[in-house]
């Protein structure tokens, strides 16, 4: 099994459907990777028709990885971190040491439901051969490994990540940009009975300090049509008779992964608090964390980094002060909620096992309904990676849309660039 290559999207993020969600401006690149020092990669794994008379275990493939590397020495450069579990129908492995010492010490990586295990063994081999003194010297390591369901589309018995996807998932990491939609982890998941996937969002929050910034980036596989909301815009409602026809998964209900990543300088128990908020965002999307849902949140702080050891096993943090913490708690609402979105607007059709079909949200449909009840916001478009200018533009002008890049929506290669716009 081999990776597709890398393809062009044609479908709008949100902001360019005129949908501002919140009060703050976005990062640069209104993803996770505004956060300094954080990046990702993704393998995306699509082979085989779908239709009538598919085998499980023969395919069709619709699957893939995404890692995440919160900074390039994450495992002796530990991140203060914590996790909330809002419906603990999903696994993220790791999560138990990680609460327990409140650190994270590798990668996260996010795949389906049946490829954990095959994705944990990927992230040991890039590790170890990274820090060798891994299971030697030191102790072994814990990944951190999410997933979701996506056997609607997938042929998920037929297990067909293999550790070698993970690993490349991590050899792709990258800074910037970050491709959203059917990729990676994302590749076949559904959200809202609307084809879902990988999504990510940002916000600089001003403080004391300056500012700090919030990403986010979620795995979307969760919810009815009927539930999903749009800045408080009930677009799924409005949207659903025109799918009455469609054959919808009625035996699971769905999950979502949600990854918050921050350079605030927070303890893990306020970073606990966070996640909770990123919950909330969840639910503001269209999540109700129904019985067989994994509604999983974990997250991390890119400010203090906390060594293996030291000559007298002691070493200081910053601390932002709990008060403080008000406009960090809304902005991970609003960039998990907006997050949830760019993952809809980004998904294309997609067939899969015995000819399912999950629907790319209609989104000139979407942009009239928005505009109709969420009037006179201006269209928003993403920064051009290649342009000059300050790292910290909000994504806020108007620029014509044949300017906008064209993201790669197959695995970053690591020596590939993105395409020209």
């Amino acid at each position: 099994m081999s990776a597709v290559p890398a393809q062009k999207p044609r479908r709008p993020r949100l902001r360019q459907l005129g949908v501002t969600i919140g009060r703050f401006p976005t990062g640069r690149f209104n993803a996770i990777t505004d956060v300094k020092g954080v990046r990702v990669g993704h393998v995306t794994l699509l082979e085989g028709e779908g239709g009538p008379g598919n085998t499980r275990g023969q395919g069709p493939v619709r699957t893939g990885v995404t890692a995440i590397l919160p900074n390039d020495n994450i495992y002796n450069d530990r991140l203060m971190a914590n996790a909330f579990v809002l419906n603990g129908a999903g696994e993220l492995t790791g999560v138990t040491q990680l609460n327990e010492w409140g650190l994270l010490e590798t990668p996260i990586i996010l795949t389906n439901t049946l490829s954990v295990g095959r994705a944990h063994d990927g992230c040991v081999d890039w590790m170890a051969r990274r820090w060798t003194e891994i299971g030697s010297t030191e102790d072994v390591v814990i990944p951190v490994v999410g997933e979701c369901d996506d056997s609607w589309l997938n042929d998920a018995p037929g297990r067909h990540v293999k550790p070698e996807h993970a690993f490349q998932a991590l050899e792709n990491v990258a800074p910037g940009p970050v491709p959203e939609g059917s990729v990676g982890g994302g590749t076949g998941m559904v959200c809202c009975e609307f084809k879902g996937g990988i999504g990510t969002s940002s916000r600089k929050v001003p403080s004391e300090a300056g500012h700090y910034t919030i990403g986010v980036l979620v795995m979307t596989n969760f919810g009815y049509m009927r539930n999903l909301r749009m800045d408080g815009v009930a677009v799924g409602r409005m949207l659903e008779p025109e799918f009455d026809h469609l054959n919808k998964r009625t035996n699971s209900y769905g999950s979502i992964i949600c990854v918050v990543a921050t350079d605030a300088p927070l303890l893990s128990p306020q970073i606990q608090r966070i996640c909770k908020r990123a919950a909330l965002g969840i639910g503001r999307a269209g999540s109700h964390a129904e019985h067989g849902s994994g509604e999983i949140v974990v997250g991390f702080s890119t400010a203090n980094k906390v060594p293996r050891e030291t000559r007298k096993m002691t070493t200081r943090v910053e601390v932002l002060l709990d008060p403080s913490l008000g406009n960090l708690y809304e902005a991970t609402l609003d960039a998990t909620e907006e997050a949830i979105h760019n993952a809809l607007c980004a998904a294309d059709d997609m067939i899969g096992f015995n000819g399912r079909k999950a629907p790319g949200l209609p989104w000139r449909k979407v942009q009239s309904l928005m505009a109709r009840y969420r009037p006179g916001q201006p269209p928003a478009a993403l920064v051009d990676p290649n342009a000059p200018g300050d790292e910290d533009t909000p994504e806020h002008e108007p620029v014509d849309p044949s300017l906008q890049p064209e993201l790669p929506l197959g695995p970053i290669d690591l020596n590939a660039k993105l395409a020209e716009s």
